[in-house]
């Protein structure tokens, strides 16, 4: 399984937008620190999540959320969904 997902650092009060095959991982990763960006929102908290098949569609998700470039359509997506992991 494939996952979009959607992070929210309160610190910065942002939202991070990516996607991964292991969801769990990747947000410990998020929460150490592993990129710059990252290392300044810590701590990071899962807010959306989708799940698919393959990666190729986990990838396509997130480039469209990001594509977007608009917190209303970010906070629309989490407000639509609870977070599935």
């Amino acid at each position: 399984m494939y996952y979009a997902y959607i992070l929210y650092s309160q610190k910065l009060n942002k939202y991070y937008v990516g996607s991964t095959n292991n969801i769990k991982r990747r947000i410990e990763e998020h929460n150490r620190g592993k990129t710059a960006f990252s290392k300044q929102g810590y701590p990071w908290a899962l807010k959306y999540s989708e799940v698919f098949s393959t990666r190729n569609e986990a990838v396509k998700r997130e480039l469209e959320i990001k594509n977007w470039k608009s917190r209303k359509y970010i906070e629309a997506i989490i407000g639509s969904r609870h977070p599935g992991i």
